[in-house]
C-alpha cells in the first residue's frame, strides 16, 4: 500500500481553517495568572539594583521575580553564556549586567496581563552603563572592551580551510573577482510572537506549553536552569505559527517554568500564562546573523576556477545560541557546489552588544550562498560566459573534493538540478556556440532581467553532532492492524511533518493513513528526535520509523499482541573542521536547488518587482509533493522579503524597526507574481526512501539570483541588500556613464 508519493491533506488543516487548533496563546485556564517580562532597554550595562517594592504592592501582583530567584542562572543552546535574569544576586558571576536591549531583568506575575505591566512600570533599576560595541570589527580588535569579561576575547568562534595553495594560483589566472559583499539582520515575523503556560500537571511535573523546535533540549534547558531532573520536567508544543529557526532557542520557556515553580513554593499552585507582543518579539528574541565577507576568486581563461579566498565576520550580538553551528556552514558554503584546487578561508563570530544572531531558514546559507554565486555570475560577465556554462564547467562532480578536502557522498545531483532548471526558464544549449540565456524584453524606464543562481545544503548539524532520532510504534488488532500508533517527538512548525511523518509509517506498515494515530511533540510520551531543523526532520525521522516498523512488523508476525517496538536512528557520522586545516567530512546527505529569478526594475523609483522565480529542488523522494510546492513557494517569499524589503535597523545596539509598520515583510502585493516549483528525485542512497531534506534549499541562492537579474537590467552590481527603492534608485543614478 503505497502512502508515500501522494499529496494527502494535511492531518491539521481542517482544525486550523476552522479555528480549532489551538496556539500556545490560545490556552486559557479559569485561574491562570498573567506574567510580564521587564526587558532591560539598555544595550550594555551593570544592574546595580533593582527596587521592586512598588511593584509587589501593587493590587493583583502575586509575585516578582530577579535574578537572586533563579536556582542556576544560565542558558544557552550549546555555550550556557546568558543569564536568565540579570541583575544582583546572582548565583553566576557577571550575570549582573545587561549586554543587549532585550535582555530579561525581573518577571511580574498578577492577575491579569494589564496589572502585571503596570506593575513592571514601577520596578525601579540602577544601571551604570558600560562601553557600547557594536560594531563587530571594532569587537574583534584584542584591546576591545570585553562583552564578557570571564572571556579572554569577543571572538567566540573561529574556523579556517587551508586546501592548496591560493598564491600561485592568483598569479596564473586570467581573471581576479574581488568583492566585499554585506548580509543583514532578518527578523523571523513568525504567524504568533512567544507564547505560553505553564502549570503542574496530574504526576506534579512543571508542564511548559510552548512553540518550540526541539522539545528535549527545552526540557533540558528548563531542568538545567532550575536544577530539577528531567522527569519533573514536561514540555509541550501544541500548534505552531512558524519557527524558521527562530523557536530553536529559548524566550520564554525556563521564565514560565520558574514562576510556577516559585508559586509552588508559596503555596500557590495556579497556571501562568505569557504573550509577548511584536515589539517585545522583535527586540527580546536572535535574528538572522548579519556578515562582511570579503573574497577574491580566480579563473583561468576558459572558465575554470583556480583559487578562491574568503574572509568572514558575523555579528554574533550578545550571546552565542547557534552562531558556530551557522558560522560552520557559512564556512563551508562560501566556496558554492564547485571544484576549486586552491582555497583559503578565515571566518570568526564574535560578541557585540547588537540582538543576538541565531538559528533562521538556510542556517549560514543564505550568507555564504550569496558571495559564492555574486562571485560566479561576475567571473561569467568578465569571461563573456554563460553563467550556465561557467557552472558547469566547475560544478562538483562524484569524488572531487570540497573546500574541506572530502567529497560529498554519493548521489551529487547538482549539474542535473542547474540543467532543469536553466532549461525550463528557457535557456537553450547548442553544441557549438554553448549555452545561451533567454531574451528578455524591457518597455521604456521599467527595465527587465533574468539571473542564475544554485546551491547546497547539508542535512543535520554535522560537523561531528551526533545525529540521532527515536520512533515508537505500537501495533493494536488482533488478526489484522486495527490501529497504529506513533510516537515521535518532531514538531511541526507548519511544514507539514506531521502528515509526512504518517505517510511514512502507513507506507513502511503497508496500512492506510487513517490507521495511525500520531503522539508528537511532548516528552512525556516521546524520546528524544532532535530538533527540527537543519533540514534533517524527515531524514531523520524517515529512517527511525522505517527501522520500528520492520522491528514491530516482527513482532506481528510473531503474535505478540500489542505489537511495540522502539528504533534508535543513528546517522552515519561526521567529523569537525580541522582548527589548522580546515579539513572535515562535515555532512551525511545533502539537497541541491537552483533558481533563475526575472524581475522588473523601475529606473524612475528603484523598485524591484519580482515577476518570475524557476525553483528546482532535488527532494530525492518526494513524500507528499503538495506539501514540498507550499515549501517552495513559502521559501521564496521569506527569501524575497529578506532580499528587497526587510530592512533592521539597529544603531549602537538600539532598534528603530520594532514594529511591523517599520520593519516590512512581504504582503500579497509583494511576492514573485509567478513561481514555477521543479520538484526533482534523485535518490540519496542513506535517505529513507531515498528522501533528501528541503525545507531550507529554495531559500539558498534567490538573493544572488536577484542581484544578477537586476544588474541585467541595470548594469549596476549590489554587493549589499536589501534591494530597496532607495539604495537601488541611487545605485542607478550613480553607474559609470
Amino acid at each position: 500500500m503505497t502512502a508515500i508519493g501522494k499529496s494527502i491533506a494535511r492531518v491539521d488543516a481542517y482544525a486550523k481553517v476552522k479555528g480549532q487548533a489551538l496556539y500556545p496563546g490560545d490556552f486559557n485556564f479559569p485561574d491562570s495568572l498573567h506574567m510580564k517580562v521587564l526587558f532591560s532597554q539598555r544595550v550594555h550595562a551593570i544592574v546595580k539594583s533593582i527596587d521592586i517594592s512598588a511593584a509587589e504592592n501593587t493590587p493583583g501582583v502575586v509575585l516578582v521575580l530577579t535574578a537572586r530567584d533563579v536556582p542556576n542562572n544560565e542558558y544557552g543552546l550549546g555555550v550556557p553564556d546568558q543569564p536568565v535574569l540579570c541583575g544582583p544576586g546572582s548565583n553566576k558571576p557577571f550575570a549582573d549586567r545587561v549586554r543587549f536591549i532585550g535582555d530579561q531583568v525581573a518577571l511580574v506575575v498578577a492577575e491579569s496581563a494589564q496589572i502585571a505591566e503596570e506593575a513592571c512600570r514601577k520596578i525601579r533599576v540602577e544601571y551604570e552603563d558600560l562601553p557600547v560595541i557594536s560594531d563587530p570589527f571594532e569587537a574583534s580588535n584584542p584591546e576591545a572592551f570585553l562583552i564578557h569579561p570571564e572571556r579572554n576575547s569577543n571572538v567566540f568562534t573561529q574556523f579556517r580551510i587551508r586546501k592548496g595553495d591560493v598564491e600561485p594560483a592568483f598569479k596564473t589566472a586570467a581573471v581576479i573577482i574581488e568583492g566585499t559583499y554585506k548580509t543583514p539582520v532578518q527578523e523571523h515575523a513568525y504567524l504568533q510572537p512567544e507564547a505560553g503556560v505553564a502549570f503542574y500537571d496530574e504526576e506534579n511535573r512543571i508542564t511548559v506549553v510552548v512553540g518550540g523546535q526541539w522539545t528535549h533540549e527545552d526540557q533540558e534547558q528548563i531542568a538545567h536552569s532550575l536544577m530539577l531532573d528531567l522527569d519533573q520536567v514536561r514540555v509541550i508544543y501544541p500548534a505552531i505559527g512558524g519557527a524558521f529557526g527562530g523557536r530553536e532557542d529559548m524566550s520564554v520557556q525556563i521564565i514560565l517554568a520558574l514562576a510556577v515553580m516559585k508559586l509552588k513554593e508559596k503555596g500557590v499552585c495556579r497556571p501562568v500564562k505569557i504573550v509577548w507582543s511584536r515589539e517585545e518579539s522583535i527586540i527580546g528574541h536572535h535574528k538572522r546573523h548579519a556578515y562582511e565577507i570579503k573574497t577574491r576568486w580566480a579563473a583561468d581563461k576558459n572558465g575554470k576556477l583556480l583559487a578562491a579566498e574568503v574572509d568572514i565576520l558575523a555579528d554574533g550580538g550578545a550571546y552565542v545560541y547557534t552562531s558556530n553551528k551557522v558560522l560552520g556552514n557559512a564556512t563551508l558554503m562560501c566556496t558554492g557546489p564547485y571544484f576549486i584546487p586552491n582555497v583559503r578561508v578565515d571566518s570568526r563570530a564574535v560578541y557585540t552588544n547588537n540582538i543576538p544572531g541565531g538559528a533562521f531558514r538556510g542556517f549560514g546559507g543564505p550568507q555564504g550562498a550569496f558571495v559564492a554565486e555574486c562571485q560566479m555570475n561576475k567571473l561569467a560577465e568578465c569571461l563573456k560566459m554563460d553563467p550556465i556554462e561557467l557552472r558547469m564547467k566547475n560544478l562538483l562532480k562524484e569524488g572531487e573534493p570540497l573546500s574541506v578536502n572530502s567529497p560529498l557522498p554519493e548521489g551529487i545531483s547538482i549539474a542535473k538540478v542547474v540543467e532543469q532548471c536553466a532549461t525550463a526558464a528557457g535557456w537553450t544549449s547548442f553544441s557549438q556556440t554553448g549555452y545561451q540565456k533567454p531574451a528578455v524584453i524591457s518597455q521604456g524606464k521599467k527595465k527587465r532581467g533574468i539571473g542564475f543562481a544554485c546551491s547546497y545544503k547539508n542535512i543535520g548539524f554535522s560537523f561531528g553532532a551526533k545525529e540521532n532520532s527515536w520512533a515508537i510504534i505500537e501495533l493494536h488488532g488482533k488478526a489484522k492492524i486495527e490501529k497504529v500508533v506513533l510516537r515521535l517527538a518532531g514538531a511541526e512548525v507548519g511544514q507539514g511533518s506531521h502528515t509526512v511523518f504518517m505517510q511514512m509509517a502507513a507506507h513502511a506498515l503497508n496500512v492506510p493513513v487513517e490507521l495511525i494515530e500520531l503522539k508528537a511533540s511532548d516528552t512525556a510520551f516521546t524520546l528524544n528526535s532532535g530538533s527540527v531543523s537543519a533540514s534533517r526532520m524527515t531524514f531523520m525521522a524517515g529512517n527511525a520509523i522505517k527501522g520500528a516498523a520492520e522491528v514491530v512488523l516482527q513482532k506481528w508476525q510473531n503474535e505478540e499482541r500489542p505489537a511495540i517496538a522502539e528504533f534508535h536512528y543513528f546517522s552515519p557520522p561526521t567529523t569537525p573542521l580541522d582548527p589548522i586545516t580546515g579539513e572535515s567530512t562535515p555532512n551525511f546527505a545533502y539537497g541541491y536547488v537552483a533558481e533563475a529569478v526575472e524581475c522588473e526594475v523601475d529606473e524612475e523609483t528603484g523598485k524591484v518587482t519580482v515577476l518570475k522565480v524557476y525553483c528546482a529542488d532535488d527532494v530525492g523522494k518526494a513524500i507528499n509533493p503538495n506539501l514540498i510546492e507550499g515549501q517552495i513557494e513559502g521559501a521564496l517569499v521569506q527569501a524575497s522579503g529578506y532580499a528587497i524589503l526587510e530592512n533592521f535597523i539597529q544603531r549602537e545596539g538600539k532598534v528603530f524597526t520594532d514594529k511591523l509598520s517599520t520593519y516590512l515583510i512581504p504582503t500579497v502585493l509583494d511576492i514573485p507574481t509567478e513561481i514555477e516549483s521543479l520538484i526533482l528525485e534523485y535518490p540519496d542512497k542513506v535517505g529513507p526512501w531515498g528522501v533528501r531534506g528541503m525545507g531550507e534549499m529554495p531559500f539558498l541562492p534567490f538573493a544572488p539570483a536577484l542581484i544578477a537579474a537586476v544588474h541585467e537590467a541595470t548594469g549596476v552590481w549590489f554587493n549589499e541588500f536589501p534591494l530597496t527603492p532607495e539604495r537601488v534608485y541611487f545605485g542607478i543614478k550613480n553607474r559609470p556613464k
